[in-house]
């Protein structure tokens, strides 16, 4: 049977909080942020291994005070995030090991559920590569240098893409590995694989699953939390 894994960054620092500490452990309702989004990996029985990726000098923070505390037994790993965001998930897909698809998600997402995540799996099965993601509500823009409107992109054809991406282990190792050897930046994981000749399957998420990044997500995601009374 073959096993999924799931990959946590958390090793972001998330300056746009104003906070001094790390965003993922900062509350909602009297539980860190990243206390809900393990949770949600946790209670899927789709999900075999969590590995969480942290910034350095958090490793023993988070053991203790999310992994230990609320008893997350699937957590089979926590390692140190890299410089930047692609490195840090290099990180973890080192880490991972007898995997068959992994799925990478924002640690600080935490209002994602069950139904997202398997069909995660699914496609990835199916298509090597997939991401979760909603249609824009507002109308885009795209501008110019000099600050005047050029155009307006077909609505119906844009997405906003979400975590988490879904792959097949072997491909997104092996892809990570490639940009990294040459030196190359990427802003998420699916442009890693479209990189390299594959295509990414696009499937409906959640305009609930938002990343909390500044203190109006906070609130948001207290909102949220009121409105399934979790």
């Amino acid at each position: 049977m073959s096993r999924n894994c799931a990959i946590i960054l958390s090793a972001g620092k998330g300056s746009r909080m104003g906070e001094t500490i790390n965003k993922q452990y900062l509350n909602i309702k009297n539980r860190p942020i990243l206390y809900y989004t393990l949770k949600a990996f946790t209670q899927c029985n789709c999900i075999d291994d969590i590995i969480v990726v942290v910034a350095e000098g958090e490793m023993d923070y988070c053991k203790e005070n999310i992994i230990k505390k609320y008893n997350f037994l699937k957590v089979k790993n926590v390692v140190i995030g890299g410089k930047e965001r692609q490195h840090s998930v290099l990180n973890g897909l080192k880490a991972a090991s007898n995997c068959e698809v992994v799925l990478i998600h924002d640690g600080a997402r935490p209002f994602i559920n069950e139904s997202i995540i398997k069909n995660a799996i699914i496609y990835a099965n199916l298509y090597g590569a997939t991401a979760c993601g909603v249609k824009p509500k507002d109308t885009i823009k795209i501008r110019d240098s000099s600050g005047f409107s050029m155009e307006a992109p077909d609505r119906e054809t844009l997405f906003c893409v979400q975590t988490p991406q879904a792959f097949k282990y072997d491909l997104i190792l092996n892809c990570h590995n490639k940009i990294n050897e040459e030196g190359i930046k990427v802003t998420d994981d699916t442009m890693v694989v479209e990189r390299y000749g594959n295509k990414v399957y696009l499937y409906e998420g959640s305009y609930n699953n938002i990343k909390i990044t500044t203190p109006e997500d906070l609130e948001m995601g207290r909102q949220i939390l009121e409105k399934f009374n979790c």
